[in-house]
């Protein structure tokens, strides 16, 4: 393993509930990250919730295997992740052991503190810690534990939480001259309520939520009930989404100038040209897409597919990879890098042969998606997404829910899924598929590397 500075930096930025097809509407993001660096443009989350799928980035497991099931208590939240003590063991500790200088800035886990721990917790692995505790959403008026200690803010511009991330950020890497760094910054737009900066709150007039095929779907007799009794989105709901569209690109503003800082601070400190910058989501979002107003947890594209782009050492600049990936592959990815070690229970690929355009002659063949329905979460108005688990393959997306009811689509034909064929494909391709599904959904550590190649 190489020793001090001469290994890599790198930075990992998540943002919360961006969905695909917007990194064009941020000119920092564009001109530093895609412009520069590799974009995936198959990259599957392993959960379309927010704290199940950090929890498969922080440990690289799926869903099945780290057992945070939901964003809430019991079953899941920052208290599932706690007591289960799976923080003895995620990338910062990885990343740490290997001689690395970490930070986790921002959102770590939902529901953080949660009732296991108290205010000034801070879990192993993370040299700093600058994380709200209280009111992360508002991006105003929040509590921050800053290594231990707690400091409350307030709703004056500097306040600002991307902003103070930046800065933060900017810190970071200026103090980080002796020994390489791994900075995870989690900033919250543009999840609801999508506030943005005061500079930022007049962007983006007119502007409207991109009208796909999918678009307040009008056939949806062959989809699953839950799907079936959500009724077209009238006139002026389709002018809600619009405007929650609006306010969402600008609460992403403040996080496209927190990219800027990152990119400028590498720069002034002279270490750019050795640190990787990853820039991907937790989840995608709905917005009007399949008659749903917003939200997530579905096992749609809007849902499960996010950005993913990669800047750094031997990255072809403004370069495509159409390779299966999955949030479960970044911690494997950040330990190579790093010569750090990943413990025998990773389920994740290592993405480096991609990034370095050597892709391997034999790579996934199968992405799992793993969605769970909270005991205590049901919706009296409608009927809520149920559980379910999802294949996605090169060419087809299979759902089969815990009601019993199945999807199954031809990406090829359908890119927006609108023709579940579910109920006439050939029983042979539903057997395959069925086969490939409860072998991911079984599959644990290594194996899982085995389940993803079979077809």
């Amino acid at each position: 393993m190489a020793e001090g500075k001469s290994r890599p930096n790198i930075v990992l930025v998540l943002a919360d509930d961006l969905e695909t097809g917007t990194l064009p509407n941020f000119p920092n993001i564009t001109q530093h990250l895609v412009r520069k660096g590799a974009s995936f443009d198959r990259f599957f989350v392993t959960n379309s919730w927010c704290c199940p799928s950090r929890s498969s980035i922080l440990r690289s497991q799926y869903v099945h295997s780290h057992g945070v099931l939901t964003n809430t208590a019991p079953e899941g939240g920052f208290d599932r992740f706690h007591t289960l003590d799976l923080e003895r063991s995620t990338i910062g500790t990885w990343m740490q052991q290997a001689g690395y200088r970490t930070g986790l800035m921002g959102k770590y886990l939902n529901h953080y503190p949660g009732g296991t721990a108290d205010e000034a917790f801070m879990p192993p692995g993370w040299d700093e810690w600058d994380v709200p505790v209280r009111a992360l959403y508002e991006e105003y008026g929040y509590r921050l534990n800053e290594n231990g200690a707690l400091f409350d803010y307030g709703w004056t511009e500097q306040d600002y939480l991307s902003d103070v991330l930046a800065r933060k950020a900017a810190d970071f890497i200026a103090g980080s001259k002796e020994k390489p760094f791994f900075l995870y910054l989690a900033p919250i737009g543009p999840h609801n309520p999508d506030n943005p900066a005061v500079r930022h709150a007049e962007a983006f007039p007119g502007a409207m939520a991109p009208r796909t095929p999918s678009f307040n779907q009008e056939d949806v007799s062959a989809e699953p009930l839950w799907l079936r009794e959500r009724p077209p989105i009238s006139q002026a709901g389709i002018d809600e989404i619009d405007e929650h569209y609006r306010a969402r690109m600008r609460a992403m503003l403040g996080v496209d100038d927190l990219v800027g800082s990152v990119v400028t601070a590498l720069q002034q400190t002279g270490q750019l040209d050795n640190t990787y910058i990853f820039f991907t989501s937790d989840n995608g979002f709905h917005l009007g897409t399949h008659r749903l107003r917003q939200g997530k947890t579905t096992p749609f594209e809007e849902a499960i597919r996010v950005p993913l782009v990669v800047r750094g050492p031997g990255i072809k600049a403004n370069s495509t990879i159409s390779e299966l990936g999955s949030t479960v592959d970044l911690a494997t990815t950040f330990a190579e890098l790093g010569g750090a070690t990943a413990p025998s229970f990773a389920e994740g690929r290592s993405l480096v042969p991609l990034l370095k355009g050597t892709p391997p002659a034999e790579w996934r063949r199968n992405v799992l998606v793993e969605f769970n329905r909270p005991a205590n979460k049901a919706s009296a108005a409608q009927t809520p997404v149920p559980g379910y688990r999802a294949l996605r393959t090169d060419q087809y997306a299979y759902v089969r829910y815990e009601t019993g009811e199945t999807q199954l689509y031809d990406l090829h034909e359908d890119p927006y899924e609108l023709q579940n064929l579910a109920a006439s494909a050939d029983p042979a391709l539903l057997a395959d598929l069925e086969e490939r599904l409860t072998a991911m959904a079984a599959c644990s550590g290594g194996t899982c590397r085995q389940a993803d190649m079979r077809q």
